[in-house]
């Protein structure tokens, strides 16, 4: 066995004590004596998450649980287990998700082939029974990219509007450089930030045609099934986004996508109100109008080219005003 770890595999768990068995035997598929799995129990309050993960793991060789005195959200979850990995490579996966059997070798290996800060991957989205590939929205494919190549244009959909941190791997370089890290105490949209900043200050990166991730839609546990304040988190996420590109050299250019990725998510969260509790679909429309009264026309023109009258409608609705912005 490898002293230091090849790959470092990152597993928040919240409340999933119905998948984790799935999980972990995915994982036991994928085991190598130089990967390691680093499982972050985040103080579940509806089930026995946390002694189903200590049973589960006795066949995972390399696993650990650590386990928060305080929930804390998917953000801090994974940073818990960023500090505790020890890989050369780090990657993550939820704790309701799933991997294909030997999926995590193919992926260090092409980490390793190209040499590249990170690699990113299509995915499987699993709804019931129904599953759907979801492929990385960039056409250039097993080449070394540049990050910030796969940012713009600002009407079309880009690396940026593909999130997903589980959909790939990272050297650990990354962690060196601060942009491995998520933002403490984002509940949700938690990866908007990191993404920009992998795709703004790294060198270099690979999409790989790799399916091996299955990601499970409509969990009932899943924040994005549950309506209430913690959803709202997405404002600070976006804002965060916003003020880091201010100092970025290209900031102009930059900031009209980062704008339309905002306006994508409020007009989503507005048009999707009817499933928050009455105050919290209050909340959103206050600080929906504040976020986009923060934005000037000219900018708000740019930025909602294409994305349809429904949503421009509605976006002029709760702004005030953007008359002469055509959807």
């Amino acid at each position: 066995m490898a002293n230091t770890p090849t790959l470092s595999v990152v597993v928040p768990c919240y409340n999933i004590e119905a998948y984790v068995s799935e999980t972990v035997t995915s994982l036991v598929n994928n085991a190598r004596d130089d990967f390691e799995f680093v499982f972050v129990e985040d103080r579940s309050t509806k089930d026995r998450t946390y002694e189903a993960l200590l049973a589960l793991t006795e066949r995972l060789p390399r696993s650990r649980v650590i386990r928060h005195e305080h929930n804390g959200g998917l953000a801090t979850a994974r940073n818990t287990g960023i500090d505790a990995s020890e890989g050369r490579y780090l990657t993550f996966l939820d704790g309701d998700d799933w991997l294909a059997p030997g999926y995590l070798a193919r992926l260090v290996d092409v980490a390793q082939r190209f040499d590249v800060d990170f690699v990113r991957t299509d995915h499987v989205q699993v709804t019931g029974v129904e599953r759907a590939v979801h492929r990385a929205p960039e056409g250039r494919r097993h080449i070394p990219l540049d990050p910030r190549t796969s940012i713009l244009p600002v009407d079309d959909t880009t690396m940026v509007d593909y999130p997903y941190a589980w959909a790939g791997v990272y050297h650990r370089r990354l962690l060196d450089k601060g942009l491995l890290r998520f933002h403490d105490g984002l509940r949700t949209a938690e990866d908007r930030p990191w993404i920009w900043g992998l795709h703004r200050r790294a060198e270099s990166y690979v999409v790989a045609s790799l399916r091996g991730v299955f990601y499970r839609r409509g969990v009932a546990s899943s924040l994005t099934q549950i309506g209430d304040v913690r959803q709202l988190d997405f404002f600070r996420s976006f804002d965060l986004v916003l003020a880091e590109l201010a100092d970025d050299p290209e900031a102009g250019r930059l900031r009209t996508k980062a704008l339309r990725n905002y306006c994508v998510v409020i007009a989503h969260q507005l048009l999707d109100r009817g499933r928050f509790e009455r105050g919290v679909a209050a909340e959103l429309k206050r600080r929906a109008a504040e976020a986009l009264r923060a934005m000037s026309e000219d900018e708000l023109g740019k930025a909602v080219v294409g994305m349809g009258e429904e949503r421009v409608h509605l976006l002029r609705r709760v702004r005030g005003g953007l008359k002469g912005v055509a959807a």
